[in-house]
């Protein structure tokens, strides 16, 4: 990650922080879009923050010209902002109220078209946009109502982009990792660092472009 420039936005969460803190330590000049007011990051090297509503074209864009000007370029995004109303397995789609929903679709599917859209011009020619996701977006679980249907149209953007766009796009499944969303449930967030890591860097360009990648196929690779 030495000498990129990277963008991460929900980085006051448990996986966007990691991978900030993480990618910032290994030499990478990282913006943090974070949703309010944190100082999480201020002690640590490589990091600049700014306060981002993902759900915000506007708020988006000057992140991203702020990561072009520290960096000439963006080598990598990470739109990592997301939001659950909800407990996990015990949110019923047909309960949940429509600002719930309207909200896990604004920020989780809408931050993440925004996040790339407000890229494209600033990214570099071998850049990659790395999707987080979870297997609710793919295979259906009771209890997950808007997340889980705002997490497969998140997917559905990246693939989207995937087909129109030259930068590799695609999604990256850690898990469930112990966060706010997961009740605490789940590996530590610094256990999945490496799998974006490896999919930033390593995973062949045309199996990230428009694919689905996950623990399994980072441990065939690196093992």
């Amino acid at each position: 990650m030495e000498n990129s420039t990277v963008v991460v936005t929900g980085a006051g969460g448990a996986v966007g922080g990691a991978l900030t803190e993480a990618f910032a330590d290994e030499g990478a000049t990282v913006l943090a879009g974070v949703h309010a007011d944190e100082g999480r990051f201020e002690e640590i090297a490589g990091v600049e923050t700014m306060r981002v509503d993902a759900r915000d074209e506007f708020d988006v864009e000057y992140l991203m010209e702020r990561a072009a000007k520290a960096g000439t370029e963006i080598d990598l995004v990470i739109p990592c902002a997301a939001v659950f109303h909800g407990a996990p397995g015990e949110q019923r789609l047909a309960e949940e109220s429509y600002a719930a929903f309207d909200d896990e679709l604004r920020t989780n599917t809408r931050g993440v078209f925004v996040a790339i859209r407000e890229a494209l011009p600033h990214l570099a020619d071998d850049a990659r946009v790395l999707v987080p996701s979870g297997s609710v977006a793919t295979d259906a679980k009771a209890g997950y109502g808007g997340y889980a249907v705002s997490k497969a149209a998140a997917e559905a953007v990246a693939r989207q982009f995937a087909v129109e766009v030259d930068q590799p796009v695609g999604v990256v499944d850690p898990g469930v990792v112990d966060s706010d969303l997961t009740g605490g449930q789940g590996r530590d967030p610094a256990d999945v660092v490496g799998l974006f890591r490896w999919a930033a860097t390593e995973a062949p360009a045309e199996e990230l472009d428009g694919g689905r990648l996950g623990l399994a196929e980072w441990k065939r690779a690196t093992r």
